[in-house]
């Protein structure tokens, strides 16, 4: 959100108010979601790594894990609403951002992203095609 104050100026005092609480609040939620990620993500991976199949291949160990399985897909449906949830958060704030700002500074607000993301695209294709040693 710094990157669009800086973009955005002249904003009110009203307006610098509203966008400092919508960036504190979005940054409670964000970390918030973020925490829940990590923990879910661990959670993931140590179900994945916990006794897989044995070389005799026994019933037993089949049922295991197909039951780690069965967990695992689980945890990544768990994980799906996570991802909605940041979804939904991006959207909230893009539309408190629409009523604290004007109409003319939404419009700039949504240029800046464009470049921004454009930007970041161009510099992670420049990544990808870099020589590797």
């Amino acid at each position: 959100m710094q990157l669009l104050v800086n973009q955005l100026e002249p904003l009110t005092e009203q307006q610098l108010v509203g966008i400092g609480n919508l960036q504190q609040s979005s940054q409670q939620a964000e970390d918030a979601l973020s925490q829940g990620m990590e923990a879910l993500q661990q959670s993931l991976a140590e179900t994945l790594s916990t006794g897989s199949l044995g070389s005799s291949g026994s019933s037993g160990n089949v049922a295991n894990y197909m039951g780690q399985m069965a967990m695992a897909m689980g945890k990544l449906g768990t994980l799906e609403g996570f991802i909605r949830q940041a979804d939904n958060l991006r959207q909230q704030t893009l539309q408190q951002m629409h009523r604290i700002l004007t109409t003319r500074q939404s419009a700039r607000a949504l240029l800046a992203i464009h470049d921004y993301f454009s930007r970041l695209r161009a510099l992670s294709s420049l990544w990808l095609a870099r020589p590797r040693e």
